[in-house]
């Protein structure tokens, strides 16, 4: 697989992510579901603790990629949900430590939204992966 970065302004770059990229001669794809701060057994955690929350996120969401034999560095589209905007770019250095260290920085949205799933959760990731 090969991947090319798409950058018409070098801004986002310096923020963890590409405007695009495009992805050529791989050969499976995989969308995953968003991943939230749940345990194993369905139970969500760390009620009121975002940077914990969206380390359990990021756990989750390479858990489902690692079953599928990928990693973070497959990522190639990264959507970010939110129930508190600012307090996730307080802790924003969870999320772009671990993709600086798979050496990616897929095309990301981030949306702020009124609530998730359960209403103790307040950050959601939804990952598409290429290998």
């Amino acid at each position: 697989m090969q991947r090319t970065a798409i950058n018409p302004w070098p801004w986002s770059v310096e923020l963890g992510y590409h405007q695009g990229e495009a992805v050529s001669g791989h050969t499976r794809t995989l969308y995953c579901s968003g991943q939230t701060a749940m345990s194993s057994d369905g139970k969500p955690q760390h009620d009121g603790d975002m940077a914990a929350q969206l380390a359990l996120s990021l756990d989750n969401l390479e858990a489902v990629l690692a079953e599928a034999g990928m990693s973070l560095a497959d990522l190639v589209r990264l959507n970010v949900y939110t129930t508190d905007v600012e307090l996730l770019f307080q802790h924003y250095g969870v999320l772009a430590g671990r993709l600086g260290a798979a050496g990616v920085a897929p095309p990301t949205t981030m949306l702020g939204v009124t609530r998730l799933a359960i209403p103790t959760l307040m950050v959601e990731l939804e990952g598409t992966a290429i290998a």
